[in-house]
């Protein structure tokens, strides 16, 4: 039971299953086991013998779809993002399923170690491989994007768009790679990185006395108003006119015309 809380683990063991949850990932991915669970708290509403413990996507589907319509009837919050990851076997999505439904039935809260929500990709993972280990963009679209996916939804623009994503985030990641570990991947620094950046000089803080000789000489004097309107009106910068002779126009009109 890797990757659930203590509370969590023994409260599963306390409700006798079937068989014992290993790794949740792909013990509870078809829905057999949830149902399981859900007949301890209400077993009016859930039949075991509707449900059908296969592994193939047409069993997955059938059973979801009536704990679906459970869960909807009873208004249980659970997010539809939890039940469509653990359908696809996504890292992470199974545990936040169960940590979901714990807190639902047992109203306790459970002590979450992560700040962030998982996005139920292997980034984590990726992470503390070292980096020669770590996998190329073909590997990375290979192990966030399920074949039952593809088979759940086979619209061709909705699975290109989720491997564009992946292939983005994969690229990004390698981006933030090669910042972190510039020597490994013989990163040399631009110019502007190497210009020596200093901090822009701070205003020097007024004290008391600087406030009180400002407070004198803000007291304005009596001024004309013609004075203002002049000064207003006053161009700032100075011409210089220069006169010019121009040609007298006439002498050309009576002027001879050579003929060819």
């Amino acid at each position: 039971m890797s990757g659930l809380p203590r509370e969590v683990i023994k409260w599963i063991q306390s409700l006798d299953l079937t068989w014992q949850i290993k790794t949740a990932k792909w013990d509870v991915t078809n829905g057999y086991l949830i149902a399981e669970i859900f007949s301890w708290y209400f077993p009016q509403d859930i039949q075991m013998h509707s449900y059908n413990n296969g592994t193939s996507l047409d069993s997955k589907q059938k059973n979801w779809y009536l704990l679906k319509l459970f869960i909807k009837r009873h208004s249980l919050d659970i997010p539809e993002e939890y039940i469509d990851g653990t359908i696809h076997c996504k890292e992470g999505a199974a545990a936040m399923l169960l940590e979901n439904i714990y807190e639902l039935l047992t109203n306790r809260k459970v002590k979450k170690t992560q700040t962030e929500e998982p996005d139920f990709t292997d980034k984590l993972y990726q992470e503390k491989l070292p980096m020669h280990a770590r996998s190329t963009a073909s590997k990375a679209v290979k192990n966030n994007l399920r074949i039952t996916e593809i088979m759940a939804d086979q619209n061709l623009i909705l699975g290109a768009q989720k491997s564009q994503k992946i292939i983005n985030d994969h690229i990004e990641h390698r981006r933030q790679e090669r910042y972190q570990n510039p020597d490994r991947f013989q990163v040399k620094p631009t110019l502007g990185e190497l210009c020596v950046r200093r901090p822009p000089p701070q205003p020097a803080q007024p004290t008391f006395e600087d406030s009180t000789m400002g407070e004198s000489a803000a007291v304005p004097s009596q001024v004309n108003p013609e004075d203002l309107q002049s000064m207003s009106r006053e161009p700032s910068v100075q011409f210089k006119e220069i006169e010019v002779n121009q040609m007298d126009k006439s002498a050309l009109y009576n002027m001879p015309i050579q003929g060819y």
